[in-house]
Formats: structure tokens, C-alpha cells, sequence
């Protein structure tokens, strides 16, 4: 939708996006109009710093006319890059700071619009449950990258597998520490009655808060996973080595005879074959008779 059919409010700097409804919306953390809603709505200056002073952990934090919460939207899924999205939600408004998504905030929109009596704290559910289900696809993507470095370690383990196993292994932490915060988050908001937040949302929440038990049971079973194909690295690196020096071994060995022979030709004594024009050529053969005895009882012993 274009902004022609958004409702302007009177703050400049923040948008009532949905018409009738006390739902204020700032793209701009820095902008005024932070501070005169934080003016018009009561709210604590700390947490207006919060908003303004980026990254902030996930979290909720209750207040005599509001609560003001952190959420930790996936903003950049090929980066998985998180930023926040802050909101206060009292009894009749709802304050939403910074969210880089248009797509995210046209289909909120488009559920507040399409919900009977839509209220502020529905509202803040829509935008829960909105950040939540970005999770998931993202989280399917990483299994799918994960699947495919799980196949390419036993076909050519190289160091770019291992870089790539290390990186993902990195993004799977840090998407279980948000993750992690924003389950903490949600099942406080669940644990609060007679709030802000009308018990009737309750079902609601608990089914986004299943979402992230869901996802952060789905992180730990990837990262267990990542950890295998990483044992599967080094032991096929360990493999690749030990047949390398079992080849240097084998060469070695092979050549023992031939220093030996060499060796004692090379004496300034009367032996055998040095008068003989065929002298070398004897020696040559018994090297390589040498030769073929050492790899015929290395192929008994089975070690090549």
C-alpha cells in the first residue's frame, strides 16, 4: 500500500498506520517524534534511550501505564543479520520504533485492517507473531545448507568446507541467543495477567511461544549436526594424512634395499661382478629383485 493511504498523524516523524486505532509507528529512532509521544504517552526516558542506543537484548519491561518490549526481528535473512523493533503497548496505544521491513509492517497492516475490533494489544500480538514466523524459513534454509556441507565433507573435505561448517556453526549460535531471548520475552508476556494484555490473548502467545521452543529445539539439533560433519572433517583430513605417510613410508622402505646395494658396491674392494662388462646390469637386476620382494610382502601384510 502507498502512503497516500496511510493515516497521518499529527506527530510528525511517526505514522498512525491503521486509522482509528492508537497505533503510532517511528521508522526513525532519533526522530522527535519519539520524544513528544514518550511526552504525550508517559514514557521513561531510559527506555526511550533504549530505543535510540542499538543493539538492546530482547526483553519486557512493565510499567505503571505500559509495558516496553524488545523484539529481535530477522531483518537480513541471507546475512542473518537481527535488528530491533521496540514497542509500548498500554490499555489504549501502542508505540512501534524501527522496523526496516516494509513488507513486515504492510502485512501487519493488512491483519489489523482485516481483524474485527482491532485492539492495540492485538495489535502487539500481530507484530509478535509476524517476527516469530520469520524465523522458521530462514531456519529451513540453514538445515538445507547444512544437508548439503554434510555431503560435500565426505566427498572433498577441503578448507573451505571448514570455513563454511565454522561460519554456519557461528550463525546457529548467535540465532540461539535470539532465539533464546525472545522465548524469555514471550513467555513473560504470557505469565502476566490482568495486564496491558488481554487474557484472551493468551492461546495466542503460547502458540508463538511454542514457535520459538520449536526453533531453538531445531537450532541445537543443526548445531549437533554441524558438530558430526565437523568429527567427519577431521577424521577424513586424518585419514588423508595417514595415507600419506603411509605412502612416504612404503617409498621409504622400497629404497631401503637399493642404499644398501648401492652402498656396498660402492666400497673400493675386489667384489663380485666388478670386472664383469655386464657388473651394472646385475646390480640392476638385483635391486629391482629387492624391490619386488619388499612390495610382494607389504601386499601379504596387506598394508598397501
Amino acid at each position: 500500500m502507498g502512503r497516500e493511504e496511510e493515516s497521518v498523524n499529527t506527530v510528525e516523524g511517526a505514522r498512525q498506520l491503521v486509522p482509528g486505532v492508537e497505533w503510532y509507528h517511528i521508522d526513525d529512532p532519533e526522530s522527535p517524534a519519539l520524544d513528544e509521544l514518550g511526552r504525550r504517552f508517559n514514557l521513561h526516558p531510559l527506555q526511550i534511550e533504549d530505543c535510540r542506543h542499538r543493539p538492546q537484548r530482547a526483553k519486557a519491561e512493565e510499567h505503571e501505564h505500559y509495558v516496553f518490549v524488545v523484539f529481535k526481528h530477522l531483518h537480513d535473512q541471507t546475512k542473518l543479520n537481527f535488528d530491533d523493533v521496540d514497542a509500548f503497548v498500554g490499555r489504549d496505544f501502542l508505540v512501534t520504533v524501527s522496523c526496516r521491513d516494509p513488507k513486515m509492517l504492510a502485512r501487519l497492516r493488512e491483519r489489523a485492517q482485516d481483524a474485527r475490533h482491532a485492539r492495540v494489544d492485538k495489535l502487539f500480538y500481530f507484530l509478535a507473531d509476524e517476527i516469530v514466523d520469520g524465523y522458521l524459513p530462514v531456519l529451513d534454509a540453514m538445515a538445507d545448507m547444512g544437508g548439503d556441507i554434510e555431503s560435500e565433507v565426505l566427498d572433498n573435505p577441503n578448507p573451505e568446507v571448514l570455513s563454511r561448517i565454522l561460519k554456519l556453526k557461528r550463525d546457529l549460535i548467535e540465532f540461539r541467543r535470539m532465539s533464546s531471548g525472545m522465548r524469555e520475552v514471550i513467555n513473560s508476556i504470557i505469565r502476566r495477567e490482568n495486564g496491558f494484555i488481554g487474557d484472551d490473548l493468551d492461546p495466542y502467545f503460547r502458540d508463538v511461544y511454542d514457535h520459538l521452543v520449536r526453533t531453538v529445539d531445531l537450532i541445537e539439533s543443526y548445531r549437533d549436526l554441524l558438530t558430526g560433519s565437523l568429527d567427519i572433517y577431521m577424521s577424513a583430513v586424518a585419514n588423508r594424512t595417514n595415507d600419506v605417510v603411509k605412502l612416504l613410508t612404503v617409498y621409504g622402505t622400497i629404497s631401503i634395499p637399493l642404499v644398501v646395494i648401492t652402498g656396498f658396491f660402492g666400497m673400493n674392494l675386489h667384489l663380485p661382478w666388478s670386472e664383469s662388462p655386464l657388473g651394472a646390469w646385475y646390480a640392476s637386476a638385483l635391486m629391482l629383485i629387492s624391490i619386488a620382494i619388499v612390495l610382494l610382502y607389504f601386499r601379504r601384510k596387506h598394508w598397501i
